[in-house]
Formats: C-alpha cells, structure tokens, sequence
C-alpha cells in the first residue's frame, strides 16, 4: 500500500518485481498474452497524482516485452472499498468497468492489479471484457489481503 499511496518508488520496485515473477512462473509462452491494467478512480489518480497501476504495467512491459492495452475505464462513480465487505464490495463494482474508447485488446488478457481482497475488482473487469468477447486468461496481483472478509 506504500507503494500506491505514497508513491514509494522502493516499493513499486517490490510489485514490478512480484508480478514478474509470476509471470515467469506461469509460464505464457504459447499464449499470445497482453496486461491490461486496473484502473483507479479519477480522484484516487488526482489523490495519488499518478495512475498506479498503469505505471506499473508500463515497468513490467519494459522488463517481459509483454504489451500493455490500456482496455478499461470506470464508467461511472464507485466507493472507496477499504471499508466495504465482501458482498457491498460486489455491488460496489458491479457494472463499473467499461472498454475505453478505441480499444481493442486482441490476444489473451491478463488482468493486473495491486492487490486481491474478496475478488470483486478483478471479477467485475473481466466480466466486462468478457462480456465484449475478448479473452481474460488471467489476472495477477502483488498482494493478497488478509484477512479475505
């Protein structure tokens, strides 16, 4: 969380690096992979006066050669989850993510984000990528949070 709220370049470093070892680990190489990025809320990216994990994408893309498609938007206003629990963190995010303008992620997607609580972002991102018949092989993130509520 250092890394996204303070803008700690020595712990971007530990996210870029955790999920290009998973990456490797897993092993891609017959897939035709692209990362596609989480994105934050217009005012956690003027809060935080970056767009995290798209910078993120963009250091892991310069490390594996895997391509970044900036695919998603949010589309309308969604809560800051921090507090929320599993099941208003679904709500939350239900229909949430759109497919930004001119975009057209061909390939296997991976879905990248920061961190994993109950699923909610991840799974309402590749719901709507899915619903538009592109192709979500996976997601990847730095941090599981615990406990799961």
């Amino acid at each position: 969380m250092a890394a996204k709220e303070n803008g700690l370049k020595g712990a971007d470093k530990l996210i870029v690096d955790a999920i290009v070892h998973v990456l490797d680990k897993a092993n891609f190489d017959s897939f035709n992979v692209r990362l596609v990025p989480i994105p934050s809320s217009i005012p956690n990216r003027r809060r935080r006066a970056r767009s995290f994990i798209p910078e993120i994408c963009k250091q892991i893309s310069a490390i594996t050669s895997i391509p970044v498609v900036p695919a998603l938007t949010i589309n309308r206003r969604v809560k800051d989850q921090s507090s929320l629990s599993a099941k208003a963190r679904l709500t939350n995010m239900r229909g949430a993510f759109s497919i930004s303008t001119n975009a057209y992620p061909r390939g296997d997607l991976i879905l990248i984000d920061d961190v994993v609580t109950t699923g909610a972002t991840v799974s309402e991102a590749a719901r709507a990528l899915n619903s538009h018949g592109f192709h979500v092989l996976a997601s990847v993130t730095a941090c599981l949070a615990q406990p799961l509520r």
